[in-house]
């Protein structure tokens, strides 16, 4: 059989770079306002605290939670676009609407609270997104696709306006785990009309639920990852906040990319080895990187003191003023400025009996987490669409996005607690423990993890 004409192909591929682009920008987007949440809403509500802070963060994911399986759900009764176009102006809505949240004369955190959501709201849209790759890619090009999607999130290529656009002019395309054209409900024109028959057959739910699951642990235990980075180091290294800040954005645009160079290997390397093997040693990586990160030493963190007896600073000398902008003795304050309490909280009893992690552990840990992590990443979504097969998949990426949502919101929460009232070996401990019940799953379904092709026979594996 002819698989495709060139000019098919050509607007395929148009179409799915169309969605790299869209993912691309989504991520540029989050990621210039998420540095800027807490210094903003200190400045628009003095009454807003630390806790508000974290309901402000977890807005944003409650948000993608909520309306992920609803444009999945569009998405496969209708163009795709639909559901895109609408994402995207709620975006820009409430883009809008967080740059005037200081405006009203009170209550500004709640509208910073209702703008956040809204954003995540319209973030939902990457259901759609991954729906369409899935579904526009025949099972050889999807690994790739997979990889490149997650590439566009870690890092930016092109730069500008014109994303609705875009998104308007979007030709909608469909093939088969093979590479042929074939008609899809959702789209217009010549490819309109009812499923084809390779769609018969039922999807393996168990398969769809453990992949879910899988998802939910990988993004938690990031999100854990994220989270304690700051907190982690101020309490072993003594750093102040300016150093944490400094010395932690080298190291996680280091991880960074790290994950982009991943995501590059992993689409050859999955051709010789499979999806399923390359999971289960991402999985094993996370769990080295974590288990690293337990206390094993002798040496106790320095302990923060309530009073602190010399509160001053000496002045800058000449030969300070000498030292490159980037030297951590440049950034001391004034001497008419209080010394920045620094080490691990008296607050904190485990302090006092808990070894420290050193920072040979704590780095040895962001190289390791920032290998596995991407390799997880894509290869959770790689799987879950093979599975899914020729079905419409615009609900089940819904669900998957609500999975990793949900953990973004649950996995701050949980080391906050953890950490902050029994210490970085429970905290640490236990995350081991889920990635090894992760494991154990993984384990248990391997065999159920294929193709809906090679499922049914259609396809060999």
């Amino acid at each position: 059989d002819v698989v495709e004409t060139q000019e098919h192909y050509k607007s395929r591929w148009r179409s799915i770079w169309i969605m790299y682009l869209t993912m691309f920008l989504s991520s540029v987007g989050f990621s210039i306002v998420i540095m800027s949440v807490w210094p903003y809403l200190q400045k628009i509500d003095p009454t807003a605290d630390a806790s508000f802070l974290g309901w402000i963060i977890a807005s944003y994911s409650i948000g993608q939670m909520v309306a992920s399986p609803l444009f999945g759900l569009w998405s496969n009764y209708r163009p795709r676009r639909e559901p895109l176009v609408v994402s995207t102006t709620i975006s820009v809505a409430a883009n809008c609407l967080y740059a005037y949240v200081h405006l009203p004369h009170s209550h500004n955190k709640y509208y910073m609270l209702t703008a956040r959501a809204l954003v995540g709201f319209g973030a939902g849209n990457v259901a759609v997104v991954r729906s369409y790759i899935a579904g526009a890619t025949s099972l050889t090009e999807r690994t790739s696709a997979m990889a490149n999607t997650s590439a566009c999130q870690a890092v930016g290529f092109i730069l500008g306006p014109g994303k609705a656009y875009l998104l308007f002019s979007l030709l909608e395309h469909r093939v088969d785990d093979m590479g042929r054209q074939c008609k899809s409900i959702n789209s217009e024109g010549e490819e309109s009309g009812g499923l084809d028959q390779d769609a018969e057959g039922n999807v393996d739910h168990v398969a769809v639920v453990a992949i879910n699951f899988l998802f939910f642990v990988i993004l938690f235990v990031f999100a854990v990852f994220e989270t304690i980075a700051t907190p982690l180091t101020m309490d072993m290294y003594s750093w102040t906040r300016k150093e944490a800040v400094f010395y932690n954005g080298i190291i996680l645009s280091v991880v960074g990319i790290e994950s982009v160079i991943v995501f590059m290997v992993v689409k050859m390397l999955s051709k010789k080895t499979g999806e399923r093997a390359i999971l289960h040693g991402g999985l094993l990586i996370v769990l080295v990187g974590f288990f690293i990160l337990l206390p094993w030493g002798k040496k106790l963190p320095n302990i923060q003191w309530q009073e602190i007896k010399n509160n001053s600073i000496p002045r800058t000398t000449s030969t300070e003023m000498l030292m490159p902008f980037w030297s951590l003795e440049a950034l001391q304050l004034p001497s008419n400025h209080t010394v920045e309490p620094v080490g691990c909280p008296i607050t904190q009893s485990w302090c006092l009996n808990t070894p420290m992690i050193y920072l040979a552990q704590y780095i040895s840990s962001d190289i390791l987490i920032g290998l596995g992590y991407p390799v997880c990443n894509v290869m959770s979504y790689t799987l879950y669409s093979k599975i899914l097969g020729p079905k419409p998949q615009g609900v089940y990426m819904g669900w998957l996005t609500a999975s990793g949502s949900g953990a973004r919101i649950l996995g701050p929460v949980f080391v906050s607690q953890i950490y902050t009232h029994l210490g970085p070996r429970w905290a640490f401990s236990l995350i081991c423990g889920v990635v090894v019940v992760s494991l154990l799953l993984l384990e248990i379904v391997y065999k159920r993890l294929i193709a809906f092709s090679v499922r049914y026979g259609r396809m060999q594996e």
